[in-house]
C-alpha cells in the first residue's frame, strides 16, 4: 500500500491531483484507522493511464467512462490499453497535423482577426475571417 506522498513521488502527480482524481472516481484508496489514505500498487498504473489519456486530449469524464467501461472497474491492462486507446488514435492523429501545421505556420498569419500583423491586410484584408467565427480561423482549417 502507498500512502499519497509515495504515489505522488512515484506517479509525479501532486496530492491535490490525486485528491481530484479520488473525488472523481478515477482512482480509488483505503483509509487507516487514522484516516489516511492508502493506494493499492494497481492504483500507479491507473494513475499513468490517466496522464497520458490527458495528454492524448481526453477529457477527465471520457477517461472516468473508459475506466469505469472495465469489468469490475479494474485497473486497465495491455489488451485494454489497445482497446481503448484505438477510439482515441484519431484525436491523437489530428493534434499531431495541428502541431505539425503550427510548427510551420508559427511566423506566419494564424487567421485569429486580429489585424495587428502587417501581414493581416494580405491574409485576412478588412477582416473578412470574422464572419467564418472566432479563434484562429487559417491555422484551424482543414487541409486542402
Amino acid at each position: 500500500m502507498l500512502s499519497i506522498g509515495e504515489l505522488s513521488a512515484r506517479s509525479g502527480v501532486a496530492p491535490s491531483a490525486l485528491r481530484y482524481y479520488e473525488r472523481l472516481g478515477l482512482i480509488h484508496s483505503n483509509r487507516t484507522s487514522g484516516n489516511q489514505r492508502r493506494y493499492e500498487q494497481s492504483q500507479l498504473r491507473r494513475v499513468a493511464f490517466i496522464r497520458i489519456a490527458a495528454q492524448v486530449g481526453v477529457s477527465l469524464e471520457e477517461i472516468h467512462e473508459s475506466l469505469h467501461s472495465l469489468p469490475e472497474h479494474r485497473t486497465p491492462n495491455k489488451a485494454d490499453w489497445e482497446k481503448l486507446s484505438k477510439h482515441w488514435r484519431s484525436r491523437l492523429d489530428d493534434r499531431i497535423l495541428l502541431l505539425q501545421r503550427l510548427r510551420d505556420q508559427l511566423t506566419g498569419c494564424i487567421g485569429c482577426g486580429c489585424l495587428s500583423l502587417k501581414t493581416c491586410a494580405l491574409y485576412n484584408p478588412k477582416d473578412r475571417l470574422a464572419d467564418d467565427g472566432p479563434g484562429p480561423r487559417i491555422l484551424l482549417a482543414p487541409e486542402e
